[in-house]
């Protein structure tokens, strides 16, 4: 009788060689995300789609025997300077659990460097979603077409005013995130691209409730004569509804608004005789769930490092009825009302290269 003496590692090959195909892989795919806002409703919806794509994606694992479920840790951040030195604490703690992938809303592009840094270099994928984060390497940015919106909203102010007329012009701005900052850009470059005079009378900071009540009162301080300020532009709703309805507790109706987000009550506020003139709306769930589907995508082992440009949609009275609301898919394509340089408006989600120097 002849005896083979098997080594221990052969042994523990043997072993894992005799599992049925597929149990190796039974290991959920651990992915920690870190949320800003707790009160802004469009950063809720996209939170909400987030979730919505993780159940439909554990839903189908039977259908798809490639795929391991997800196991979601979540950070919420919370508003205001607070919440960003929040998030970065909560982003070094996320970093101990060793996670496979970390999903981050940043509450500020700038301040969270360091700490995606870390995560470079202890080999964790980051994927961002919303905005961007300053230095080091992400997997990949979901985010609306942000320059888009604000263009879309600049094409609407400048059909609605004489080009030689110079617009007078206040900005609810928050310069401490890309998709903000972006929003400005398009804003004024629609201007510019339609010959649309303009002066900047002022610019506050503001994108949550309280900030915006606080620059309405400011604004009227400000500019107490009416017919001073032409139009408001929001860079969201966040601010931009508090302000909204400030103005028009006070009476002053001579102030026209151009915000971002598509937030139900600003849009439900549209009518010929309304302040507001166009609200470029986020599809904020499908932003949730294709940032889980571009984790997916890497974890499967694809590692481009892509950038999605989900399409903002520019809600007035003419075109509200084709909005589906932040919780809906993704609007029709139609023809723009309203002068501009492409007056077909795209459904199309864009995907591009993103570069190490973005």
């Amino acid at each position: 009788m002849t005896y083979v003496r098997y080594s221990s590692i052969a042994i523990i090959l043997l072993a894992l060689l005799s599992f049925p195909t597929g149990l190796l892989a039974e290991q959920p795919w651990r992915i920690c995300v870190l949320y800003w806002s707790d009160t802004i409703p469009g950063q809720l919806a996209m939170r909400e789609g987030l979730r919505r794509q993780v159940k439909r994606h554990n839903r189908q694992l039977q259908q798809q025997p490639d795929m391991r479920a997800i196991d979601l840790t979540e950070y919420v951040a919370g508003d205001g300077p607070e919440g960003a030195e929040r998030q970065i604490a909560q982003f070094y703690q996320a970093l101990k659990t060793h996670p496979d992938l970390i999903i981050v809303q940043p509450a500020d592009s700038a301040a969270l460097t360091e700490p995606l840094r870390q995560a470079n270099a202890k080999g964790i994928p980051v994927l961002a979603y919303d905005q961007f984060i300053e230095g080091g390497q992400l997997a990949g940015l979901v985010t609306s077409n942000n320059y888009q919106a604000g263009y879309l909203a600049g094409e609407v102010v400048a059909d609605l005013f004489p080009s030689q007329h110079a617009l007078r012009l206040v900005f609810l701005e928050y310069p401490l995130v890309s998709s903000t900052v972006l929003r400005v850009d398009g804003f004024l470059d629609a201007l510019e691209d339609l010959g649309q005079a303009y002066t900047l009378l002022h610019a506050y900071q503001a994108v949550e409730p309280v900030a915006g009540r606080k620059a309405a009162r400011a604004l009227m301080r400000d500019y107490p004569q009416p017919g001073s300020v032409d139009v408001v532009f929001s860079v969201n709703d966040g601010g931009g509804l508090a302000f909204r309805r400030e103005l028009e507790r006070a009476g002053r109706r001579d102030i026209r608004l151009a915000s971002v987000d598509g937030d139900p009550e600003q849009v439900a506020s549209l009518s010929e005789n309304s302040l507001l003139l166009v609200d470029s709306a986020q599809l904020c769930a499908v932003i949730g769930e294709q940032t889980i589907q571009a984790a997916v995508q890497w974890l499967k082992g694809d590692h481009r490092r892509l950038l999605y440009q989900v399409p903002t949609y520019p809600v007035t009275v003419e075109t509200r009825a084709g909005y589906k609301g932040w919780y809906g898919g993704v609007p029709a394509t139609f023809t723009k009302p309203w002068m501009s340089r492409k007056p077909l408006w795209s459904h199309q989600i864009k995907v591009l290269n993103l570069h190490a120097d973005d």
